[in-house]
């Protein structure tokens, strides 16, 4: 699969200069309208919209994860078990798969076109309301900025002990036969979080604490109010247009 899941693609668009809490409520927009409205009409107006928003932002082809073929393999399984049922439930099954794809699509996009560092400002900010019920904004746009952050080095980490592991010599029979190499690499790679972590947290220490991760001063613009307005009528477009048909 392709490493480039939650970093930013370093290209020049409209799409990237958008404020990082413009593109989370658009995707939070999309995913309520499908959630209410599922049909495939909808799914097809959501995809082609996704599309258009990823030829705005410039995203190269190879931007897009390519997925194993097992993936695939148990995906038409799904559909096989699903046909003991009846066609319907092959095609519902078919549906909220592609409804699965369209929100993991727009959660890209977000990362594809958005600094790291911008998320867990934007998330302090949409959440300002909270804090009047007490409840901890700051520490949980920290949670997710640290977590969007540190996944693509964790998958990098699993690659290396993988590739390394392949080159392990193995002469023995009856070590082939006890080989436990998920349990192996999943051991490893939880060591080399719990490293990462501690040296984390001690530079995020060192540098003042979680407060500078949701310091950092960002605002919506004209450019963001323009978007949004965009986004929310291709749904209202897109839900009227199904009630309709």
């Amino acid at each position: 699969m392709s490493m480039v899941l939650f970093r930013q693609v370093p290209v020049s668009s409209p799409v990237h200069s958008l404020w990082a809490g413009t593109k989370m409520i658009a995707a939070f927009l999309i995913s309520v309208v499908l959630m209410f409205r599922p049909s495939w009409l909808m799914l097809g107006i959501m995809i082609v919209f996704l599309l258009a928003i990823g030829y705005t932002a410039r995203l190269p082809l190879n931007t897009l994860p390519r997925l194993p073929l097992l993936f695939w393999v148990l995906v038409a399984a799904g559909g096989l078990l699903n046909l003991a049922v009846g066609p319907k439930s092959v095609l519902a099954f078919f549906q909220i798969f592609v409804f699965g794809l369209v929100l993991v699509a727009a959660s890209f996009l977000i990362a594809w076109t958005t600094p790291m560092g911008e998320i867990a400002p934007a998330l302090a900010k949409l959440g300002a309301p909270l804090r009047r019920l007490r409840l901890p904004v700051d520490e949980w746009a920290v949670v997710v900025a640290l977590m969007l952050r540190s996944l693509p080095l964790l998958l990098e980490e699993i690659r290396i002990l993988r590739a390394a592991r392949k080159l392990r010599p193995k002469d023995r029979l009856l070590e082939r036969a006890a080989d436990t190499a998920l349990i192996d690499i999943l051991t490893a790679a939880m060591a080399v979080a719990t490293r990462r972590a501690s040296e984390l947290g001690e530079a995020i220490t060192a540098r003042g604490g979680t407060g500078q991760l949701t310091a950092h001063p960002s605002a919506p613009t004209r450019r963001d109010a323009f978007a949004l307005g965009v986004v929310v009528a291709v749904c209202a477009g897109a839900v009227l247009l199904d009630w309709v048909i």
